[in-house]
């Protein structure tokens, strides 16, 4: 939408409606405008605000006249689908930057844009478990993990998987050395 349509969008709205909508897109605005936030952030802020315009432009047409709702059901969707694309470029980001690593494939489903400055925290120790009985004659045994979230380490058990076509071998999660840091590489079959 042209910026001269957001005027003209706006001036279909009543003063209290305005104002609901100018709350909505500066809260959406000023939560992603940061110049160290994600492109995940200022992707949902620039839907949320996007959604929020044309939810209060829908809402107000449709003849209910009832903007604010329209546009807080607009912002949430802007925000959702906003930062669904926002993270998607961050995942491609941290894939490409990690590229240099010997045999590391930049599409690797596996990278993640977790990077800790200086040494990365250690996992607790693994814990004790009991191997089950084989479900089926391709099944691999995939000992338990501890995956870091970014904030703290999760246990994953260790269980039975049947490879995907053309993998063999199950990669558990690992540090990589990056520049000054460290970044995650999540568990992956190779």
């Amino acid at each position: 939408m042209a910026p001269r349509h957001y005027a003209v969008a706006m001036k279909m709205l009543t003063k209290g409606q305005q104002a609901c909508v100018l709350a909505l897109l500066a809260g959406s605005l000023t939560a992603g405008c940061s110049s160290t936030s994600s492109n995940t952030t200022r992707g949902a802020a620039g839907g949320a605000a996007l959604g929020a315009l044309a939810g209060a432009v829908i809402g107000n047409n449709r003849g209910s006249g009832n903007a604010a709702s329209g546009a807080a059901i607009g912002a949430a969707a802007g925000a959702i689908a906003g930062g669904a694309l926002g993270n998607r470029k961050d995942r491609r980001e941290a894939a490409s930057t990690s590229s240099g690593y010997s045999g590391y494939d930049a599409h690797d489903p596996a990278a993640t844009n977790i990077y800790v400055e200086g040494s990365p925290p250690p996992p607790p120790p693994a814990q004790s478990e009991a191997v089950t009985p084989q479900p089926t004659s391709n099944a691999v045994w995939i000992p338990g993990y501890w995956s870091y979230s970014g904030r703290n380490y999760t246990w994953i058990a260790g269980h039975w998987e049947i490879p995907p076509a053309g993998y063999d071998s199950f990669q558990p999660p690992q540090w990589r050395r990056q520049g000054n840091g460290y970044v995650y590489v999540r568990e992956h079959w190779r």
